[in-house]
């Protein structure tokens, strides 16, 4: 008897509620008609990549910030309304703005 049975029947009168997911991931983040710029730079010698040009709520910034250093699995900031990655990860930052429905241009390089 797995989990799903014990709780039919301990509540037989309750139906559960079917989670619709969201087809975009990007629901709550608005989008801008401006492209969003993709820098790359070096600092003391290290790689960074830099997005600024972001005109949004500096909340929706923050939030897209989070999501790109946690599906990139790098460390990075948020700092007077730039996004600072650390290493060169132009291309692939690039590919998941495009895919939330962001427009990106890529200058340097």
């Amino acid at each position: 008897m797995d989990l799903q049975d014990q709780l039919k029947n301990l509540f037989p009168d309750h139906t559960p509620e079917v989670s619709e997911e969201s087809t975009e991931e990007n629901s709550d983040i608005w989008l801008q008609d401006d492209p969003i710029i993709c820098k790359y730079e070096k600092r003391k010698g290290k790689p960074i990549t830099i997005l600024e040009g972001y005109t949004g709520a500096t909340e929706d910034f923050k939030k897209l910030a989070k999501d790109l250093k946690q599906k990139l699995s790098v460390g990075g900031s948020f700092k007077d309304d730039k996004i600072i990655i650390q290493g060169d990860y132009r291309d692939k930052i690039m590919t998941i703005l495009k895919s939330k429905g962001f427009n990106v241009k890529r200058v340097g390089g």
